[in-house]
Formats: structure tokens, sequence, C-alpha cells
């Protein structure tokens, strides 16, 4: 019975997250990129949160979802794809690699939501530890979620110190956005899109060996926020 309800729950959130999403044809690499910016813009706007841009000009790098889903009927899940980017030793910020970040639980839980989630990643360390691990956020590095405004996921934090402080502007009936936890995994299908050739995340974040000028506004837009 009980293995019957998780099949119902399961076939509920996909149809809960298909009624989410404005389009049935995915996001382009472009598009992502144009969107990232589009959700910088938004939350640095925000009063409600006033360490975000000190944050950001201070970081190492960032991960941006400008679209991440969440769905749930016992059973939930969520998943967006977004850019990550990263500085390189001379402070300059380098091109998107692109990922996929996703999570699932199980709980009393109904609803559905979509949210914009920004990830600081305020050090060398908190960039690698995403490069390595590809996979649970949190992985060797303290994780924290920033400021709680209007919609926002999570609890209200006063660890500045965090290795890595989520931003998120949730929309919805759900209960809450959770990010820690989430697993990012790497696209490599977007970045042979986005670039014009197999190339891996640490060819574009640490070696920053790839250039698209598309991303330029959004290179441009960190420099000088």
């Amino acid at each position: 019975m009980k293995k019957r309800y998780s099949f119902l729950g399961l076939v509920l959130i996909l149809a809960l997250l298909a009624g989410c999403v404005s389009a049935p044809k995915a996001p382009t690499s472009q598009q992502l990129v144009m969107d990232s910016l589009k959700t910088l813009e938004v939350l640095k706007k925000r009063g409600d949160f006033p360490k975000f841009e000190e944050m950001l000009k201070d970081s190492a790098g960032v991960a941006i979802f400008p679209a991440v889903y969440k769905a749930g009927f016992f059973v939930g899940a969520e998943g967006g794809n977004g850019v990550l980017l990263s500085r390189d030793t001379k402070g300059t910020w380098g091109y998107p690699a692109f990922y996929t970040m996703g999570a699932g639980s199980w709980g009393l839980q109904f609803g559905g939501q979509r949210a914009s989630v920004v990830l600081i990643l305020r050090h060398k360390g908190a960039v690698e530890a995403i490069l390595k691990h590809q996979g649970k956020v949190g992985a060797d590095v303290e994780f924290a979620v920033g400021p709680k405004g209007s919609g926002v996921g999570g609890g209200i934090t006063t660890n500045l110190a965090a290795d890595i402080v989520a931003y998120s502007d949730a929309k919805g009936l759900f209960g809450g956005m959770s990010v820690e936890g989430a697993a990012i995994v790497r696209r490599n299908d977007l970045n042979k899109e986005y670039y014009g050739q197999e190339t891996s995340p640490s060819a574009i974040i640490v070696d920053h060996a790839m250039r698209n000028p598309q991303a330029d506004d959004l290179r441009r837009w960190l420099t000088y926020l």
C-alpha cells in the first residue's frame, strides 16, 4: 500500500511540476544566462536582502538558478537549471558552467512553488566543493540561508561566515524551499550547446578556458554591481 501511495505521489509531483512550467520547452543555455542576469537584478533591488550585494562583491563564485520548481503530495521534488561562475586568480569573473539543482523529500507536504535561487560561494573552497562532489550542497562546506523576507524559504541565520549562503525569492503555496542537501549536477549537454564543443565544468570554472561573448553582460554586472 505504501508503494502504491508513493507511486501516486510521484505522478502528482510530475503533474504539479509540469503545471508550474510556463512553456513546454526547456530553456536553452543562452536563455538561462539571460534569466540569471534578471534574477540577480531582482534580488539586488529587494530591500529585505541588505547583505546580498555586499556578500556577492566579496564572493569567489556564484550559482544562479532562475527557476527552481517544487511540488509535492507526501513525496516532494524540486529542481531547476542554472549557471555557476567563479573568479580567476586576478579576481576577474569567468564564464558560466551549467548545472541542474534537484532534491527530494518525504513527509506531510502538498502544494507547488517556483523560486529563484542564488548560492553565494564565499571562497575558493566552496567552488571546489561543488566541482568535486557534483552532488549535495553542504558537503565539506558550511551552509546557511540568507535573511528571510517575503516568501523566502528556509530559516533566518546570523552565520555570515558560512561557506555558501543561499538567497531565494519563492512564490507559491509550499511550506518552504529547501536548498541545503540538494544535489547540483553538471549539465554537459548545455555546456556543449553553449560553447559549441565538448568541455568540462573544471575547464570553464577552474582553467577559465572557455569563452562566449553572450555572457559578457552577466559578467559585467557581477564586476560592477
